[in-house]
């Protein structure tokens, strides 16, 4: 049992590291760390709240870099299947979205029941905190 609890704690540490941090300007060299308990993981393209490191294992954040997902680039007010050099399916092409915040939390609460015949294959987040945290990030993304 407490080599799993190791396994899943260097999991998680692997996973925040990816996800980047403040730089803390007392520190050495600059060095990040990580935002203070209680409150929220910075929103800008230097550092990714912790809610949004499943997206990246499918989307870059830089524009025209596509992966298994469209580049998440200028997502925010874009209308949905339109990022260039990336072949979405018939369904998201027809359903006529503009990636706004109501949009956006409904597709990340469930992207196959807001739009079936997606293939988009994320199971969706219930936290609506955060669906709020991953939303207010991708605003920031240009």
């Amino acid at each position: 049992m407490v080599r799993y609890g190791a396994i899943a704690a260097g999991m998680m540490a692997l996973a925040l590291a990816g996800c980047g941090g403040a730089k803390d300007q007392n520190a050495p060299s600059g060095e990040t760390v990580s935002p203070a308990a209680g409150t929220s993981a910075a929103t800008t393209t230097e550092s990714k709240p912790v809610a949004f490191v499943p997206c990246m294992s499918c989307h870059a954040v830089t524009p025209g870099q596509n992966g298994i997902g469209p580049s998440l680039a200028g997502v925010f007010g874009r209308k949905a299947a339109s990022a260039p050099g990336f072949e979405y399916s018939a369904a998201l092409k027809a359903s006529g979205k503009t990636w706004d915040e109501a949009t956006l939390d409904a597709w990340l609460t469930n992207p196959m029941g807001m739009v079936p015949g997606t293939r988009m294959t994320y199971m969706g987040q219930s936290d609506p905190a955060k669906r709020k945290e991953v939303i207010e990030y991708l605003k920031t993304l240009k």
